[in-house]
């Protein structure tokens, strides 16, 4: 199985860039590949160009194409990044827009409807929140982002869903907590990924 994880963080040393590197070294090397957007320096910008291959009148740009064949590539799509006003960074939001375009991840036919084409690949959210579960909870921000990506683009897509994976209070002042949040989280997403089942929290 290849895994493809995707990063989106200005700061190399931030919590969010760690865990995608975390997650890397879990799954086997050589079936392992992390995109980092921002080191890259990926254009989220929707622009012209993208218009017209979006419209089926040119040729996608060459930056877009290279992300195309890195998912092409892989089985598993990992998105790890922090939680923005309640949903991913315009980084990622920018990739997805680019990237996630009719006549390589759907296409719509007036008379057959949408055709999904990425049937073969399973999605893993892995999100970095600011605030408590009991926040999330309280006020449905969970619910929306979840229906936000998990239907709105991963279905949309006809990909699979995998593990969606919310880590509370990463800003916290207790490090034991959070690295033991920390340690599941990356324990869970790489059991999906090898298509093992998470192991069970024991309740204290």
């Amino acid at each position: 199985m290849n895994t493809l994880i995707v990063t989106a963080h200005p700061d190399r040393d931030s919590l969010t860039a760690g865990l995608a590197r975390r997650l890397q070294e879990a799954l086997p090397a050589d079936s392992v590949e992390l995109a980092d957007l921002a080191a890259e320096g990926f254009d989220p910008r929707f622009g012209p160009a993208d218009r017209e291959a979006y419209r089926g009148h040119g040729e996608a740009p060459s930056d877009v194409v290279r992300e195309q064949e890195k998912i092409d590539r892989a089985d598993h799509l990992v998105l790890v990044f922090p939680v923005y006003w309640w949903s991913m960074p315009a980084l990622m939001k920018g990739w997805i827009d680019r990237v996630f375009v009719n006549g390589w991840a759907f296409a719509t036919d007036p008379e057959g409807g949408t055709r999904r084409m990425l049937g073969r690949l399973t999605v893993h959210l892995l999100g970095v929140a600011g605030d408590s579960a009991g926040t999330y909870e309280r006020h449905g921000y969970e619910t929306a982002m979840r229906t936000q990506i998990e239907h709105g683009i991963v279905d949309y897509v006809g990909a699979r869903r995998g593990a969606t994976i919310v880590l509370h209070e990463s800003e916290g002042a207790d490090a034991a907590a959070r690295n033991a949040l920390v340690d599941e989280a990356v324990d869970t997403v790489a059991r999906a990924v090898l298509g093992n089942a998470p192991r069970a929290s024991s309740a204290s």
